[in-house]
């Protein structure tokens, strides 16, 4: 893994601050091309449990090669990022995802982070809350209202 940046006054690695984090995020997304994660690999654990609506990954190795999935299936991804907040070991984070498919049009994907920190203040858990087929199925023409008549039917 790349080295973490340094934080001299404090002897060890730089704090994952609400300000770090919309820092790296920006630098990861919001690029032209495919997102890079390689600055912000270093804030994660070797641990690392990352779980979302379709998947749990457990350990860096893992996490790293899921990324690069995302990446393989892009040509480009964007992240706005709403709204931030932390509280002691805890940062939430608000979103919108834009894919830009090599193939499909965009699509936006609308969610939140909450990456928990453990204390060397690397990030031991993040867990992603989305709509992932709401999202999609919104961008096909009919579909998405059908879905949503069902998502109603059936749970609301």
């Amino acid at each position: 893994m790349p080295e973490i940046e340094k934080n001299e006054e404090q002897g060890g690695t730089a704090p994952l601050t609400t300000e770090k984090v919309l820092d790296l995020w920006s630098k990861t997304y919001n690029t032209e091309g495919e997102p890079d994660w390689s600055h912000i690999f270093p804030y994660y654990d070797t641990d690392i449990v990352f779980q979302d609506t379709i998947q749990r990954i457990e350990g860096f190795e893992d996490f790293s090669s899921m990324c690069h999935r995302l990446t393989g299936r892009c040509k480009q991804l964007n992240m706005d990022i709403l709204s931030i907040a932390q509280r002691d070991n805890i940062i939430l984070f608000e979103w919108i995802m834009t894919m830009m498919f090599k193939k499909f049009p965009s699509t936006p994907l609308y969610g939140v982070s909450k990456l928990t920190l453990n204390e060397k203040g690397l990030i031991a858990e993040q867990r992603d809350y989305y709509d992932l087929w709401g999202d999609i199925f919104n961008n096909i023409p009919r579909f998405g209202n059908m879905y949503r008549r069902f998502i109603k039917k059936k749970f609301g």
